[in-house]
């Protein structure tokens, strides 16, 4: 089953990246490169020329189609404000991923997209379980499924990826049975 292509909700638009968004997406990336070059491994390829840029969608595009992740633009106020995903971890597991454009910040809008992804994870027949990972010194990140609910796991040994990691993972979880509960006592 394919993971959703668009969420909306929260006041932001969740839309998946599409090869014709390369330009939007490298705007996003340049503008952000310093804040976002910190924690995000993939920054270390940055930056990628325009057709290497539309190849790297156009590929995403692929895997979505074949049943595999979603990588989605992050929409604010009519502008990209970042981009987020879900990511198949095994059997009856998503993954979320963010990042936020430095321009956008601090305005909730991580937490409103992890809370939309969670919302459309639980949707998906057979998914119970969604995690989000994040490097122990990247605080910022650890309050996005802090405030959203999700249970702290544990920590374990992780490659440095990014400048500012510690090079330890955080894990959280939430299950379906709580986030639904949840839903419903609001």
């Amino acid at each position: 089953m394919r993971l959703p292509e668009r969420i909306e909700g929260r006041g932001v638009v969740l839309k998946r990246w599409r090869e014709s968004d390369a330009e939007a997406f490298a705007t996003a990336v340049t503008e952000s490169a310093e804040h976002l070059r910190q924690w995000v491994a993939w920054m270390a390829a940055e930056p990628l020329s325009l057709g290497e840029r539309r190849a790297m969608l156009a590929e995403r595009e692929r895997e979505w189609l074949d049943g595999g992740d979603v990588a989605l633009a992050v929409i604010a106020e009519g502008h990209v404000a970042g981009g987020c995903g879900l990511h198949r971890r095994g059997p009856g597991t998503l993954e979320i991923g963010y990042w936020i454009h430095s321009s956008f910040l601090r305005r909730g809008l991580a937490t409103a997209a992890s809370a939309l992804l969670t919302d459309a994870a639980f949707s998906i027949p057979g998914i119970n379980r969604v995690e989000i990972h994040h490097d122990k010194a990247n605080v910022a990140s650890a309050g996005i499924p802090r405030r959203l609910g999700f249970e702290f796991v544990g920590e374990q040994p992780n490659e440095q990826r990014a400048p500012s990691d510690a090079g330890i993972d955080f894990t959280w979880r939430m299950s379906r049975a709580v986030w639904l509960a949840r839903r419903l006592d609001q």
